[in-house]
Formats: structure tokens, C-alpha cells, sequence
């Protein structure tokens, strides 16, 4: 197994280690679930889509799981439990693990199997973007729960 591939499976694991204790600290299932003002994807909204993006294109499109995405209930869905996106996160990390063990040298340099963007890119650039696309939400998912937190706590 490629070095890369090692360090990709630490990494998603520690952020979505990071993002369940994200969720976990949310006050109320209804916090995690909050929209206000200019916000426009709660806290449960972002880790479903980072649960689902992770589950398509790690889980299946390189493990081969048989996923299907449902995109639209990434950002519909409503009051799904915190313990039950904890568990669902867990699933996640099963299922990244599974799909990058199957990540041999010879396919690090071959194109990802999904054409996610306009034109097929490389498995290496495609597994890093995947990696940086999970910071970026859980980075928003950090913000959204300290600024609901604080503004519930303001008017509670």
C-alpha cells in the first residue's frame, strides 16, 4: 500500500473523527439543525452532504459498496439525531477505509473511476480534493455551531 494511501486513511479518519465531535457538541438536536440569517446550510445538513460525497465517491466509486447517493436529502433532510449522524459518520469511516484499501500503486496513477467534475482527474489529486473538501465543511460546521450556541444561548 502506497504511503499516501496510509496517510489519506489517518487523515480522513482523524477529520471525521473531528467532525462527529463536531456534531456531539452541538447543545440540542434542534441547534445542529438551526438556520439563521445569511446562514444556509445547518450543521446537520453540511455532514449528511459530507457523509454522502465521502460514502459515493470513497465507498463506492473506488469500494464498490453499491452507495447511492441522494444529494437533494443532503441538504433537505431535517432532524436527523445527532446519535444517529454519529453513527452514520462511523459507517463513513468504514466505508473510506475500504474503498482506499482498494487503491493500489498502479491505480495511483491512473484516473479516479468517476468523472466528478467536467473531465476525468487523477486518483491522487481527486482523493486529496475529497480530503480538503471534508475541511472545508467541518470548518463551516465549526463556525455554524458556536454561532448558533452563542446566539441561543443570548436570547435563551
Amino acid at each position: 500500500m502506497s504511503q499516501l494511501i496510509e496517510d489519506l486513511k489517518v487523515l480522513f479518519t482523524r477529520d471525521l473523527n473531528r467532525l462527529k465531535n463536531e456534531i456531539v457538541q452541538y447543545h440540542s438536536d434542534d441547534a445542529l439543525w438551526s438556520i439563521q440569517k445569511s446562514i444556509n446550510n445547518s450543521g446537520g445538513n453540511l455532514c449528511l452532504h459530507l457523509i454522502g460525497n465521502l460514502k459515493a465517491f470513497i465507498g463506492n466509486g473506488l469500494g464498490e459498496n453499491g452507495y447511492v447517493r441522494d444529494r437533494l436529502n443532503e441538504f433537505g433532510a431535517k432532524h436527523v439525531s445527532r446519535q444517529q449522524l454519529e453513527l452514520e459518520i462511523d459507517e463513513t469511516i468504514r466505508a473510506v477505509h475500504i474503498g482506499l484499501n482498494s487503491v493500489t500503486e498502479d491505480k495511483l496513477t491512473e484516473n479516479f473511476p468517476i468523472v466528478i467534475w467536467d473531465k476525468p482527474t487523477g486518483m491522487s489529486y481527486t482523493l486529496i480534493h475529497l480530503h480538503c473538501h471534508l475541511n472545508y465543511h467541518l470548518g463551516q460546521i465549526n463556525y455554524h455551531r458556536r454561532l448558533i450556541d452563542h446566539n441561543e444561548a443570548a436570547n435563551g
